[in-house]
């Protein structure tokens, strides 16, 4: 059961790239399942929401139907019966190239939750939350949340990506927020993202990200508290790491003959009978060692992950203490293990403007309540582990702003 409302309502945010989960259905899912109703029912949540990317998985034709399955075990566990209100957002609609991000929101509301309404940004106004409802044709037409695809000269790489945002509008007693699920772009090639540092792929995800943060902040609505969580896919500054393990190596260069295009750098120790310490490739990232990224949680390389430095003014996070959270090997008996194919970091993230920070860390939050960790860190939960945030909303959190908030019409 829930703690009591007067000792604050429990918040959990959950981000999660679920894109494995439906390639192998027997193991990973059920792992899935069962990390996060542990995470439930360790900290107890009144709110729960979670945000899904690459929903449907790779193959999305085929495995969209999987879908509709997971929300359904989702919606009717045994370890949710006590959230007796739901909202699902799921843009299967792949079909709509123009439009198809493959985002899941799902938000799950407890019982003992009274005071709880979500924005209408059609009609301008907040609505109370009844019973359990799955959206899932055209999420366009849905007035009750705000969807976008990133245009495409964001990432003239691709043919057509599935990266973008849904942001949706939440009052709990007098505090109004809102919840955006983000994917934004990875990157296509190791050996062009060591070329300079920072990336060109960071240029883009930083493009992308202001833009978000313009459209949820422009003069259509009341500026309210915002979390932004998501696949950010931030890469650790590439050319920078390489330069920390490979210091006394020597680098060779492989050419495909044709067009002289770089194909593989490798790189070998100077003594030690000229031992390769790394290989690199479009997409592999093989170093020797690959244990120094779990040591210490990997905080070692948080000084190579610097993409956020430019939003600093915008975006908030609390403190990292968990290994980065990509690319976990997707063999189910492999739960710290790493794929060699891209170099490990933090790409899955619960990010908050200054004034929702302010909610988060309000003095009487005991810090026993306030987590920011990742889920299933010892089992295989697909390629990326789950990140999630726990906190406490107490009373009168939004109180500043509660005259503002009145002026919503709720309904």
């Amino acid at each position: 059961m829930a703690g009591k409302l007067t000792a604050g309502s429990g918040i959990l945010l959950v981000t999660a790239n679920v894109g494995s989960l439906f390639e192998d259905l027997d193991n990973l899912q059920k792992t899935w399942l069962r990390e996060f109703y542990q995470t439930v029912q360790s900290h107890k949540p009144h709110f729960i929401a979670v945000h899904c990317q690459e929903v449907g998985g790779k193959n999305y034709e085929a495995s969209m139907s999987h879908v509709d399955c997971f929300v359904k075990e989702l919606l009717s566990s045994d370890a949710m019966k006590e959230y007796s209100r739901a909202r699902v957002y799921l843009d299967e609609n792949y079909k709509s190239q123009e439009h198809f991000t493959a985002l899941g929101s799902c938000y799950f509301l407890h019982e003992s939750l009274k005071n709880i309404h979500q924005f209408d940004f059609k009609a301008k106004k907040f609505k109370k939350v009844v019973g359990k409802e799955i959206y899932s044709d055209t999420l366009e037409s849905t007035p009750m949340l705000e969807k976008e695809k990133f245009p495409q000269d964001y990432f003239p790489e691709c043919k057509w990506s599935r990266k973008g945002f849904i942001r949706t509008r939440w009052a709990l007693a007098d505090c109004a927020f809102d919840l955006v699920n983000i994917h934004l772009f990875h990157d296509a090639s190791n050996i062009l993202a060591r070329e300079k540092s920072p990336s060109v792929y960071s240029g883009m995800r930083q493009k992308a990200l202001g833009f978000v943060l313009d459209r949820i902040t422009d003069q259509r609505f009341e500026k309210v508290p915002y979390f932004v969580f998501g696949d950010f896919n931030f890469r650790l500054d590439t050319r920078q790491v390489i330069e920390s393990l490979c210091s006394t190596a020597t680098m060779q260069t492989v050419r495909v003959g044709d067009t002289n295009e770089v194909e593989k750098l490798i790189f070998r120790e100077s003594e030690n009978d000229r031992e390769v310490v790394l290989q690199l490739e479009k997409k592999l990232f093989n170093y020797i060692n690959q244990d120094v990224f779990r040591e210490n949680n990997g905080t070692l390389f948080l000084q190579f992950d610097s993409e956020l430095s430019c939003f600093k003014e915008r975006l908030h996070e609390l403190e990292i203490s968990f290994p980065p959270s990509y690319p976990y090997s997707e063999d189910s008996s492999q739960g710290k293990q790493y794929m060699d194919t891209r170099c490990p970091a933090w790409c899955d993230r619960v990010l908050m403007s200054a004034t929702a920070k302010d909610l988060v860390l309000k003095p009487e939050n005991e810090e026993k309540y306030l987590v920011y960790d990742n889920i299933g860190p010892n089992v295989c939960m697909g390629d990326h582990k789950p990140v999630y945030l726990s906190f406490r909303l107490t009373a009168g959190a939004g109180k500043p702003n509660a005259n503002k908030h009145k002026c919503c019409n709720v309904q």
